[in-house]
């Protein structure tokens, strides 16, 4: 399967992926010291371009995108600005990637407090946007530890 990894950190979705057998067709991460990482450990060079300026004819056809959009916007250690920090609009671009290219397959990531920031307003908005551009959903909470990780 041919996938894109967005905001791709140093490639914790890409590792596994590509574990899987699957091809990534295009990255970015802006981050140029995780970008370093990440060419060094895959051999692929991301796009450190800010997303809000790659257009979505740039991106290559694919079956599954992924992205652990940024969490500081919503996570309990941050002051949970959700939408009014610019981090977390990060969102509307997979959605808009998301729109245009029409993966089969979004996988998603982000903090606990994504579910109960706002009252919850803010993870409702986020899965009526991906429902409403026809993805069927399903979510959950996974703790870290229970995968032999910190």
């Amino acid at each position: 399967m041919k996938y894109v990894s967005l905001f791709a950190g140093i490639g914790g979705f890409d590792l596994a992926l590509n574990r899987l057998g699957h091809e990534c067709v295009y990255v970015n991460e802006w981050n140029k010291y995780a970008a370093q990482i990440y060419e060094k450990n895959f051999n692929h060079k991301p796009d450190t371009r800010d997303i809000t300026i790659v257009r979505a004819d740039e991106i290559p056809d694919h079956d599954l995108l992924v992205g652990g959009f940024p969490c500081q916007a919503f996570s309990i250690a941050g002051k949970r600005r959700g939408f009014e920090d610019i981090r977390g609009t990060l969102f509307y671009e997979i959605a808009r990637i998301a729109k245009a290219k029409r993966p089969k397959l979004l996988l998603l990531e982000n903090v606990k407090g994504l579910l109960n920031h706002a009252g919850g307003a803010t993870f409702h908005t986020i899965l009526n946007t991906l429902d409403e551009l026809g993805y069927d959903l399903q979510w959950q909470v996974l703790n870290s530890k229970n995968f032999g990780v910190p």
